[in-house]
């Protein structure tokens, strides 16, 4: 299948296409932003409540008449140009697909080397979000604005935390419950000069191994004893470390260990100075230090709430020397074994994490709808994933029953080569999301090969389905249609027979912003639907049950800008407790209900209002090879940005000791 690099099949009809769109482009820009003026976010009515002088109500009176005389002057051009625009949409492609130019940063081609196959497998780690990325106008329904600025700010903080080292802390002994997987997020590195002095202080023996091309190389013996001992690490997962707090009895790390240590927690990046001067920070190439929020990797104004707090003696570490050993933010988990006992079933980590994933692979956006932001949404990607499908839909009265003003607002993004792209428009749509072209894309990605130079593929679903509430009959109308394309496009780009089989099918997943939870009793036919038996949903235990780990995706609007959740430690720390995520989720309620959240919590239920789904399939796959959740996170990085909370699964896949 040859997948479309450009929106039309010649230059003539883009240059066409263009023109026509500059006709209507000021049109748009106006209404949007006279729309916008008068639909103010809680933000924007704060700062506004500080302002003695009523500024802004003046600069509305103002604008708002030029506004309007530029918007009627404009509108003759903007016919002109939908005359020219609309028939052309004819002839527009489904999609763009972006592959990185600069052969520099590009790896896809190298990660295809990585996995042949052999030994005892490799984790994928896939994401999806819904970002609102709509015109400003509409999107400050929602309570955020400047889609522009945002769309940028969401792309960096994406791949700032996608980019960062893979650290991860397993606390093997059950006595010792400090170190959280809720809470604690960050790494203490000693400089040279104080080994001996904080190293007394640790009431742990701990052991570092880093996998990926950033690994020491000294040390390297140790560190193949624990791989073998172990059987924790995988083969595939790069640019990580593992760190084990054993529990043994004295509280001294040999010297043999602390060089370990220190060498190895410098050997992720190179190191740049902090604002202090002192701190050494590993970096990544993508990673430039300057101001940001503690959301991304380059603030320099990192959380000290999750700063370790090393005691020496009867004393406490000073909180400033702390600060200048600060590391990248870690992914910290418990062993099954030690888990509260209600989570000893679980066989997977799960975690509310301030951070996306590290090593992330595959990522699925909903509601990118603005062009603009998504252009600038995609530069910022393409400093970390190498192919982005994007400007997914269908525009104009083409193959769908109304006719559409914006496409469907999906957008995926791969390190991995991306070999064939279909996409089918929901023709059901009510009401608003009638205007949408919401629908699915499904892909299929090279993930490897094997020794016999099979290919290793993978199938990767993202949609976004019926918002409005109540209308649970269309939901189900599209997932009964979304099974039905699944099966269609995995035969249509099937190059293998059962006999003679030219690929191997590593993993099937689906993912995407379904509008429906699994507590509402309003969603119960959704929750019974037989996607659900085909399709394992790792948050799920049946219908109407979550896992009671699982919280909800969808936050209530009117919180967003609050102190105690606006930015991403903030946010994590709220939604770890559950008196504090009353306040600031939304949760299914009886019918009679408000719009905000707050001084209701009698009629709250579950545990929010779980819509954004991360989903897996063994069926269809190599019949040798065993697919399984490794982990699974909620993501609390794009605070104050979106009015979701994005989610991520690390899926393993296990292909034994012998090769296929």
């Amino acid at each position: 299948m040859v997948l479309y690099t450009s929106p039309f099949p010649n230059s003539f009809l883009s240059i066409l296409h263009s023109f026509s769109w500059g006709l209507i482009f000021p049109c748009y820009w106006l209404a949007d932003r006279l729309v916008g003026s008068f639909v103010p976010t809680t933000y924007e009515k704060r700062q506004r409540a500080d302002d003695p002088c009523y500024f802004h109500a003046l600069c509305i009176i103002i604008t708002t008449p030029i506004y309007l005389a530029l918007l009627v002057a404009s509108l003759p051009f903007a016919l002109i140009g939908f005359l020219l625009w609309s028939p052309l949409q004819s002839a527009r492609r489904p999609y763009i697909y972006s592959r990185l130019k600069d052969k520099n940063h590009a790896n896809g081609a190298s990660l295809l080397t990585e996995w042949k196959a052999a030994g005892s497998g490799k984790s994928f780690c896939f994401g999806s979000a819904n970002v609102c990325l709509l015109p400003d106008s509409l999107a400050r329904f929602n309570n955020v604005f400047n889609t522009q600025a945002r769309a940028k700010e969401i792309g960096r903080r994406i791949r700032n935390g996608a980019s960062r080292p893979q650290i991860k802390i397993y606390i093997d002994s059950p006595t010792n419950t400090s170190i959280s997987a809720a809470s604690f997020s960050s790494l203490v590195s000693p400089q040279a000069g104080d080994n001996r002095t904080v190293n007394a202080g640790i009431k742990r023996t701990t052991s570092m191994e880093y996998k990926g091309d950033n690994c020491g190389s000294n040390n390297g013996e140790e560190n193949r004893e624990d791989k073998g001992g172990s059987g924790e690490p995988h083969e595939g997962e790069e640019n990580s470390c593992i760190v084990r707090i054993n529990g043994e009895e004295n509280g001294h790390m040999s010297d043999t260990e602390t060089d370990t240590a220190n060498g190895q927690a410098r050997a992720s990046g190179p190191a740049e100075p902090s604002l202090e001067g002192d701190a050494e920070i590993s970096k990544t190439p993508n990673h430039k230090q300057k101001e940001g929020d503690s959301g991304s990797l380059d603030s320099c104004s990192a959380s000290r709430e999750s700063l370790v707090k090393v005691r020496v003696g009867d004393g406490t570490v000073d909180q400033s020397t702390v600060n200048n050993k600060l590391l990248y933010k870690a992914s910290i988990m418990k062993k099954t074994s030690v888990r509260k006992k209600k989570h000893t079933d679980e066989t997977f980590d799960h975690e509310i994490s301030a951070f996306f994933p590290a090593n992330l692979d595959f990522l699925c956006l909903q509601e990118v709808f603005d062009k603009r932001a998504a252009e600038k949404l995609k530069e910022q990607l393409h400093h970390y994933f190498e192919y982005i499908v994007y400007d997914v839909g269908v525009y104009s009265c083409q193959s769908c029953c109304s006719f559409k003003f914006v496409n469907s607002g999906l957008l995926f993004a791969s390190r991995y080569p991306v070999m064939d792209a279909a996409y089918h428009c929901y023709p059901n749509g009510r009401g608003m999301d009638s205007l949408a072209s919401k629908g699915a894309l499904f892909l299929k990605v090279q993930v490897g090969s094997t020794p016999q130079d099979q290919r290793i593929v993978g199938y990767i679903s993202c949609t976004h389905l019926q918002a409005i509430a109540g209308d649970t009959t269309v939901r189900c109308e599209q997932l009964d249609m979304l099974q039905d394309w699944l099966s269609e496009f995995r035969k249509s780009t099937s190059s293998s027979s059962t006999a003679n089989p030219e690929e191997l099918v590593a993993f099937d997943v689906l993912c995407g912003d379904l509008n429906f939870d699994n507590c509402s009793s309003e969603d119960k036919l959704e929750q019974q639907h037989s996607l659900f038996t085909h399709y394992k949903d790792p948050c799920r235990v049946g219908p109407g049950e979550d896992k009671p780990w699982a919280i909800g995706t969808l936050l209530d609007p009117e919180g967003l800008y609050d102190d105690e959740v606006c930015t991403p430690d903030n946010l994590q720390k709220v939604l770890e407790s559950e008196e504090g995520r009353k306040g600031y989720i939304v949760y299914p309620t009886s019918k009679n209900h408000s719009s905000s959240q707050k001084g209701r919590k009698a009629s709250l239920k579950g545990n929010g209002r779980r819509i954004d789904y991360m989903l897996y399939t063994e069926e269809g796959l190599y019949l040798e090879w065993k697919v399984e959740v490794e982990e699974f996170s909620f993501i609390t990085q794009l605070a104050g940005l979106t009015d979701h909370l994005p989610v991520a699964m690390r899926l393993m896949v296990s292909t034994g000791e012998d090769d296929p």
